[in-house]
């Protein structure tokens, strides 16, 4: 089982790689297939030896073999996360069908939440991919109902849309693609869920990021990877949390 897990570690590593490529590029309209990866700073094109998740950059000591430019911590931290999801996917969905699913949340997330953290884009290119896979994964595992999926997906498209025509922009249109392609995997329960987790995750880190000065007040800030975190918070999660929840609530009244 050992060898299983560190197949998939590695795996993810790989393949969060490639999605920082497609993070990265797709937003600027560029192939992620050509040119070839290269130094930001020097333009020194990336050798197969530089190339290698998380441990290039360790062994490179953060810094470009060529002009010692400093590398972003960010790009290999994404690597090492989207690992590390891929290996607890199983342990939280099990060995199921659901497993593919979850490994598919996981690709779509790592690439909007570095794609909305550095550029504030959401490209439409990667969700229509998704949104693809998506549905052919809910034809062809029915996990959950059809009309389930569908529900979701408006649920996730109309909150934001409502919000955006009243509040005049106080969401991104990228923000209410992004929930409505989440809302086809989760549902209509765990979309709500999703984004009261992301609102609540966006509010507490956006006050504290005014209280230290990081943040200024009525200056937008990527909202992104606060769904992310709600989706995949309610993915693993969400069940067990809305049971909890009406069941607290049920105790309450029944004193």
């Amino acid at each position: 089982m050992l060898l299983i897990y560190s197949y998939i570690f590695i795996l993810g590593l790989v393949l969060g790689s490639f999605y920082n490529v497609v993070a990265l590029r797709v937003p600027q309209s560029i192939s992620i297939v050509a040119p070839r990866s290269a130094c930001p700073s020097c333009g020194h094109t990336l050798t197969a030896t530089e190339l290698i998740p998380v441990f290039s950059f360790l062994f490179q000591r953060g810094k470009c073999r060529s002009c010692r430019a400093g590398i972003s911590p960010l790009y290999p931290a994404m690597e090492l996360a989207t690992a590390v999801l891929f290996v607890t996917a199983p342990l939280l969905a099990g060995w199921s069908e659901d497993l593919i699913v979850s490994w598919s949340l996981i690709s779509l997330c790592s690439i909007v939440f570095l794609s909305d953290l550095k550029y504030m884009i959401i490209p439409d290119k990667v969700l229509a991919f998704f949104l693809a896979l998506f549905i052919a994964e809910v034809i062809l595992l029915p996990l959950n109902p059809w009309w389930d999926s569908l529900l979701g997906f408006s649920v996730g498209f109309f909150i934001p849309f409502l919000i955006i025509l009243i509040s005049r922009g106080g969401m991104g249109a990228g923000d209410m693609k992004f929930l409505a392609v989440l809302g086809v995997v989760l549902g209509w329960k765990l979309v709500l869920l999703c984004f009261m987790l992301a609102t609540f995750l966006g509010t507490i880190i956006g006050l504290a990021g005014m209280f230290m000065g990081k943040i200024q007040r009525g200056k937008p800030f990527p909202f992104g990877p606060f769904l992310v975190a709600g989706a995949l918070l309610s993915h693993f999660f969400g069940e067990n949390m809305i049971s909890w929840y009406l069941n607290s609530i049920a105790a309450y009244f029944y004193l």
